[in-house]
């Protein structure tokens, strides 16, 4: 769990996008430090999976400015992004490939000669749960597992920060449990961003949260102040409602 004086891994400084004339994000800003794992919350619709693609380099901001661990993403994207591991809410993965093979094959596209690449994977097979089915086709896997793959290919380069697009969507309860618990992990080492629009998400794995509504960061803040948001004691979700303009 990251503090005041931790390292700030990603910034971002009043980010703008424009699908024709609607504006999904709106003078948006953040700051995610090392240790810390941040929950941008949201409705569906609120802008989370857009802010999260500017973030990534996976999109063009119309305006405003990104930074990855010092580096300006807009500026110097290859040299950012090799600081940035990212899943997106549909994960990228080759459902033909082993899954071995899937992650030494992402290793080498961050530019790992075959001896560190295979260090990684065996390290990534580990802390993601997947050494029982290294030799298996991604596309023979539950979600659960496909998920874990997602998060293992984006974290086989350790970068600093790592961004997850709701990344327990779809799966079963014993599957959300551990993914939680991999994040929160993955949250002692890195920075973590995740998009989710869970209450229980916020709750079980992050330090801070900002929430989207309409495209706009309408709170940022630790969980505890979220929680007494207004001077009052009350739960997440009936503050979170409030914030969002929807009565609780």
């Amino acid at each position: 769990m990251s503090d005041s004086h931790s390292e700030i891994t990603l910034t971002a400084r009043k980010l703008c996008r424009r699908f024709g004339a609607r504006l999904v994000v709106d003078d948006v800003s953040l700051e995610l430090r090392r240790g810390e794992v941040l929950g941008l919350l949201g409705h569906n619709g609120a802008g989370k999976s857009t802010t999260l693609q500017l973030l990534s380099g996976c999109l063009l901001p119309d305006s405003g400015e990104i930074e990855i661990c010092g580096t300006q993403l807009l500026r110097q994207p290859l040299l950012a992004k090799k600081q940035l591991g990212y899943l997106p809410e549909i994960p990228p993965l080759y459902r033909e490939m082993q899954v071995n093979r899937y992650l030494i094959f992402a290793a080498r596209l961050h530019g790992m000669n075959a001896a560190r690449a295979s260090a990684a994977v065996a390290d990534c097979l580990h802390r993601c749960g997947l050494e029982s089915v290294r030799h298996k086709r991604i596309g023979t896997l539950s979600k659960g597992y496909q998920q874990r793959v997602g998060i293992a290919q984006a974290i086989v380069h350790a970068p600093d920060v790592i961004i997850l697009d709701e990344p327990t969507v779809g799966l079963d309860p014993a599957q959300i449990r551990d993914i939680r618990g991999l994040i929160r992990e993955l949250g002692d080492r890195h920075s973590v961003l995740i998009s989710t629009h869970l209450l229980a998400e916020v709750e079980s794995m992050c330090d801070r949260v900002s929430i989207l509504h309409q495209g706009k960061v309408v709170f940022d803040g630790t969980t505890a102040t979220l929680a007494a948001f207004g001077g009052t004691a009350d739960s997440l979700e009936n503050n979170f409602l409030r914030i969002t303009g929807v009565a609780a």
